[in-house]
């Protein structure tokens, strides 16, 4: 860092509120358990929090910051600035996950998913699985890419929060089902693609949002499939086909820098250099966690936002049954297999697009688009139960508003 031009002081409090040394009152958030962004007094700043990696043990230096951005609403005026706690905290030490894991191994056998398969179906008849082909020749390293990458993992996870009943009276007056992809006979969500053996997943998500929500919009006069590439290649708020966050794609990156069409930078399915530089940006107008902050969260939330607003992104955290799913209404059965080893719970994000209720058994599920092609589960889709925050998905959910 250069020299510090400037110093003031925030006080953040509970649950999200910010408020300087000059009396202005605003906004604060974590982003996941990787940084926080604050905004006061008509600027926005984001950091990553500070760490020192040595070998397998990672040191969490909790009273400060790495450099991070900031500029006024404007988006005119930018300045680089850290941010460093009053009241000094110890440091705290985990053990990286990943470290030693022998990723680059062979994966699971066809034998090895055809017995999680049969123990699932066995176990179990809410949901089928059944042998996803194209997993099959991939090491532990390429499915863990798949899952979500190294960098989407996340040491905690936050719970959702009770319900107003103001929320609630809202929520009680929606329909018992919503889908987005056939309202009143109009799709408004945009094709199901792949994101290949890459830790993609973040941009499929966010671009997806955006793209479906401009076609909300605009009542499908619009129908653009932007650039997941681009947030590969040139997105600093993320870490490539390692992994990344949609608060910080669809959010923050699409209002900051804007994303490009597909046919700017198509979709490789690995790192590359950026090359953007002539083409259209489209910009997000705003962004934010559901339910105001992360921590805010909650199934009748996502309810509201989904439907007044168009799809939204959610993350949870990918067990070795989710990756045989082939149909139903999914939950995690508990069945795992040594020979998926090494494993480690990572964060995968795709894309709520509508809601229901089983005819048959009253069981509550969201409808989710995924990453991973046509092929797998129901043309690419899954359903999930909902109202029980399964496997997390009801925790950490992000709307973003495009610029059509």
């Amino acid at each position: 860092m250069g020299q510090v031009e400037r110093k003031i002081k925030i006080d953040l409090q509970y649950p999200n509120i910010a408020k300087d040394e000059f009396g202005n009152f605003g906004t604060w958030t974590m982003v996941y358990n990787q940084g926080f962004e604050v905004t006061v007094n008509e600027r926005t700043y984001f950091a990553w929090s500070y760490y020192i990696q040595d070998g397998p043990n990672v040191t969490s230096v909790c009273d400060k910051t790495s450099p991070g951005w900031s500029h006024d609403v404007t988006l005119r005026h930018w300045a680089c600035f850290y941010g460093r706690k009053q009241r000094p905290m110890p440091l705290k030490v985990h053990r990286d996950p990943f470290h030693s894991l022998l990723l680059e191994s062979s994966g699971p056998t066809h034998q090895d998913f055809s017995n999680l398969v049969d123990e699932i179906n066995r176990k179990q008849n809410k949901w089928e699985a059944a042998v996803h082909e194209p997993f099959l020749t991939k090491t532990h390293a390429e499915l863990l890419k798949i899952r979500g990458g190294k960098m989407s993992w996340l040491a905690h996870r936050p719970q959702p929060v009770p319900p107003t009943r103001e929320l609630m009276e809202k929520v009680a007056g929606l329909p018992q089902s919503f889908d987005w992809r056939n309202l009143g006979g109009i799709n408004y969500v945009s094709p199901i693609r792949n994101q290949a053996i890459c830790g993609s997943c973040y941009a499929f998500s966010s671009m997806g949002m955006l793209e479906a929500r401009v076609r909300v919009q605009t009542n499908n006069t619009q129908t653009p499939i932007f650039s997941t590439q681009d947030i590969v290649s040139c997105s600093e708020l993320s870490q490539g086909c390692e992994g990344g966050f949609p608060y910080l794609v669809a959010g923050r990156y699409g209002k900051d820098f804007g994303v490009v069409p597909e046919q700017c930078n198509p979709y490789q399915g690995h790192d590359g250099p950026c090359t953007r530089d002539t083409c259209y940006r489209h910009y997000t107008a705003r962004y934010s966690y559901i339910g105001g902050y992360y921590g805010g969260c909650n199934e009748y939330a996502m309810q509201l936002a989904l439907f007044q607003g168009g799809p939204i992104s959610v993350a949870f955290e990918v067990h070795n049954d989710f990756m045989s799913y082939k149909g139903g209404i999914y939950h995690y059965t508990g069945v795992e297999s040594p020979s998926f080893n090494p494993f480690v719970l990572v964060n995968h994000a795709v894309l709520v697009v509508g809601y229901g209720v089983d005819g048959e058994t009253g069981e509550k599920y969201w409808i989710v688009k995924n990453s991973w092609g046509e092929s797998w589960g129901e043309n690419g889709y899954f359903r999930i139960r909902r109202g029980v925050n399964e496997v997390g998905i009801e925790s950490i959910a992000v709307q973003a508003t495009p610029i059509p």
